[in-house]
């Protein structure tokens, strides 16, 4: 179906806090609108006023047809315990909804009281299922699961439609979520986040299905070379500026011109300051001429001479009056407000004193998990070596990571790590805060050396404030606690950072600064990202790719 979204002065934000308002937006067949912001402007909560999940603070949100198939997948991909892959898809497509509604118009048909109404609704009902693709979908999930490269074989430890979400890798997840997306037939595609966890080849399938899309789509994203890919328009949620504005074109140029939109603003404020300051100059001089002409006039005629009074009086009034029309000009000023500069992540990378000259090594050493083995590997970490690790989901990277730091043994062979080795991590599931302990408590029981002051402080500028640093650490948001275990690595002095996928859940401000702290970062470092702007701009020396359990150095 051709539909067409349509937001009018929209308003989103939470309790008594709003986060954008007066927002239009026109989302058109054939239009991918990227929405870009610091974290906690307001991007998820866009998306889901668009759903029809929230209601807005004001605006409204209307669809033509009415009964078009608005699809939203949020963030996080939700595991219900119990829940098959199958069923998981079922609901993520919306086939879920569509069957029970079909089944609810069904049941109201079979009353002998229904009149007209109850076939009409049953008539609807069942067009909406046929058009959400459940008629056929348990026929096309084992094939969308192989083209994604699943061994759909439960019986030899494949992933197959009856397998438990709860028992998948975050990647594997990250692939069901994927073909989810790739099963359904939304008319309206409402993504966030989409590429977290998503391998290259994933990354891949996602740009070809949003650029085939015949429908609308709006995503939130914070790959760059995604958005470069895929968008035709940028939305951006201001939150430093309480503004919003809509970029034709796609995501670099975007980026050209923001920057020129931002100059402009910052030119024009500097001219209207330059001239207040230059009237308000002029008129404070004036008024002291006049000022001291009055005193001088006095002063020179102590005989009361009425021709030199009024004389002086004539001449103090007209510095009066130039003082006048100096204050009118500074008041008939266009005002211009200051741009408000927006919060950033501003940090540097604690760095201990160096380790070894030689960090870790495998020698002829196997990792077996179930039916998956890693290696036989011969590997050697030198200190001060940059290394970028790739690879597919479930190739192995975050085993090779816990091989290399000795926090899982080998099953044959040696692993070795070495001498005055500072290990910094920050770990995939950001494991490091998922307790219920308070943030700040969590934070401070690994650093003991800091004080219940100086963490607030430190947490403080990774925009973790009062009301995050009481919440239970399991309470954040993904983003949140990436931004702690960032805090984390600057309070301790690390010579081994470990990286795993460090991107997922940081905004493009974020990510930039992160990039900025590895350029001047002087210590041992493995990275493991699929970002590829970032295996482009962060400086590394050596390249490892992981597959089906083997390493090759490229």
């Amino acid at each position: 179906m051709t539909a067409t979204l349509v937001a009018k002065g929209l308003a989103g934000g939470y309790a008594a806090r709003t986060l954008f308002d007066s927002l239009d937006l026109t989302v058109a067949p054939g239009d991918v609108i990227g929405v870009v912001g610091v974290n906690g402007a307001g991007k998820s909560t866009l998306l889901r006023l668009l759903a029809g999940v929230d209601e807005p603070l004001a605006g409204t949100v209307s669809l033509a047809p009415v009964d078009a198939f608005v699809g939203w997948l949020p963030q996080e991909h939700e595991r219900v315990a119990g829940e098959t892959v199958a069923a998981f898809i079922t609901r993520r497509t919306g086939c879920a909804d569509a069957t029970a509604a079909m089944d609810r118009a069904a049941e109201a048909l079979g009353d002998p009281d229904a009149g007209d109404a109850a076939a009409d609704a049953y008539s609807a009902a069942l067009e909406r299922w046929l058009a959400s693709g459940a008629a056929d979908l348990d026929e096309r999930i084992p094939v969308v699961l192989a083209e994604l490269g699943f061994a759909t074989g439960t019986d030899d430890g494949g992933v197959g439609p009856d397998s438990l979400m709860t028992s998948l890798s975050g990647g594997q997840a990250a692939r069901v979520g994927l073909a989810a997306l790739l099963l359904s037939r939304f008319d309206v595609v409402l993504l966030d986040e989409p590429t977290n966890d998503l391998d290259l080849d994933g990354l891949d399938r996602l740009e070809a299905f949003v650029r085939g899309l015949r429908g609308g789509v709006v995503l939130v994203s914070h790959d760059r070379e995604f958005l470069a890919r895929s968008v035709t328009a940028v939305l951006e949620l201001d939150l430093a500026q309480s503004s919003n504005r809509l970029f034709g074109g796609g995501y670099d140029s975007y980026l050209e011109e923001r920057e020129i939109a931002r100059q402009h603003k910052r030119d024009a404020y500097e001219e209207y300051a330059a001239t207040k300051a230059d009237l308000v100059s002029r008129a404070r001089t004036q008024r002291e001429w006049s000022s001291q002409g009055v005193r001088n006039a006095m002063r020179k005629n102590p005989d009361n001479d009425k021709i030199r009074r009024r004389a002086a009086s004539e001449s103090s009034e007209k510095q009066a009056q130039k003082v006048r029309q100096m204050e009118s000009r500074i008041a008939r000023l266009d005002e211009v407000e200051e741009p408000r500069k927006e919060w950033q992540l501003e940090f540097t990378i604690g760095s201990a004193p160096r380790s070894s000259s030689v960090v870790a090594t495998l020698s002829d050493a196997t990792f077996v998990q179930g039916d998956f083995t890693l290696g036989p590997l011969s590997l050697q970490v030198s200190g001060g070596d940059r290394i970028g690790i790739t690879g597919p989901n479930g190739a192995g990277k975050s085993t090779l990571l816990r091989a290399l730091l000795g926090t899982q043994a080998p099953t044959s062979g040696t692993a070795s790590l070495g001498s005055s080795v500072a290990v910094g991590e920050i770990d995939q599931a950001r494991a490091a805060f998922t307790s219920d302990q308070p943030l700040a408590a969590a934070f401070e029981a690994l650093v003991p050396e800091y004080t219940t002051a100086d963490v607030r402080t430190l947490l403080a500028k990774f925009g973790l404030k009062a009301d995050h640093v009481g919440r239970p650490a399991s309470a954040l948001s993904p983003g949140e606690r990436t931004r702690a275990g960032l805090a984390l690595l600057q309070a301790r002095g690390v010579n081994v950072l470990v990286l795993d996928e460090p991107t997922n859940h940081l905004d493009l401000a974020a990510i930039e600064q992160l990039e900025q702290a590895l350029d001047t970062y002087d210590g041992t470092l493995l990275l493991v990202t699929h970002d590829r702007r970032m295996l482009e701009t962060v400086r590394l020396d050596r390249q490892w790719r992981v597959e089906a359990g083997r390493v090759t150095e490229r």
